[in-house]
């Protein structure tokens, strides 16, 4: 999974610049955003759970399919970095994205893992949330804000699909193959990766943080033990899903999903 330094003489150096324009482009970038993004939630009066934390909202209220047109236009270029890891890993000879697990060549086990990884993190994850917004660590998140019009579903999954495609590839597979060819200990490249995991969830608050860095550490385990980050696709997007579309059918319907 991690390899050797790819043939064509890249160096070290090469490669750790080609990592950080990655996760400059990426989930660095996002991890820095979170970050400036819970400062302010800290210095702004009121207490953390009081604060809103919305994932999908509306970009051109009151104008369907403008939103639509930029909901689309959000999900595509999200997936750009992804693009950028496929490419670099056909250059570097190792076959694109199939060095990593993700492509069609299992498709059944990787639905049956993840959808079982799925089920055993979603509870846990969701007691989790609650805890923390309750003692004051969590913003409350609103997974969806979006107006109640017919592509609301669709654009909420597409969203869940990319959103994990874009972790999975880069934060998992990415991360830990570059991070092995640069001589990163196992322990370390697990603890990065991780830690990277949480950082960029850290605009949901301590919860968040916390809560995405253990999960980071379990799907690196379970990469490791299976070699492809199709299963982890898969449970991420499951749990995704799950969370926007459960939220949008439930929100002010039942009392223990906190609202705002």
């Amino acid at each position: 999974m991690s390899g050797s330094l790819p043939e064509g003489g890249m160096s070290r150096r090469i490669l750790r610049s080609e990592t950080l324009l990655v996760l400059a482009l990426s989930l660095g970038a996002s991890a820095l955003s979170s970050l400036i993004s819970f400062m302010g939630s800290l210095t702004k009066p009121g207490g953390l759970k009081d604060q809103a934390a919305t994932l999908n909202s509306s970009y051109a209220p009151g104008r369907p399919w403008l939103d639509l047109a930029w909901q689309l236009f959000g999900i595509a270029t999200a997936l750009v970095p992804v693009a950028l890891v496929a490419h670099l890993l056909l250059r570097e000879g190792a076959g694109g994205l199939k060095a990593i697990g993700f492509d069609r060549t299992k498709p059944w086990p990787d639905l049956g893992r993840g959808a079982l990884v799925a089920a055993g993190i979603g509870s846990a994850g969701l007691a989790f949330y609650l805890i923390a917004r309750a003692a004051g660590f969590n913003l409350t998140v609103v997974p969806e804000a979006l107006p109640a019009v017919w592509w609301k579903f669709p654009v909420l999954i597409l969203s869940a699909l990319q959103n994990s495609i874009v972790e999975e590839v880069i934060v998992v597979g990415y991360l830990l193959r570059r991070l092995g060819q640069l001589g990163w200990t196992p322990t370390a490249a697990l603890v990065a990766s991780s830690v990277l995991r949480g950082s960029y969830h850290l605009y949901q608050g301590i919860g968040g943080f916390v809560g995405n860095m253990v999960m980071g550490v379990v799907f690196v385990l379970l990469y490791r033990r299976w070699g492809r980050v199709g299963p982890l696709v898969v449970a991420h997007t499951l749990l995704d899903i799950v969370a926007f579309i459960g939220y949008a059918l439930l929100a002010g319907k039942v009392s223990w999903l906190p609202t705002m």
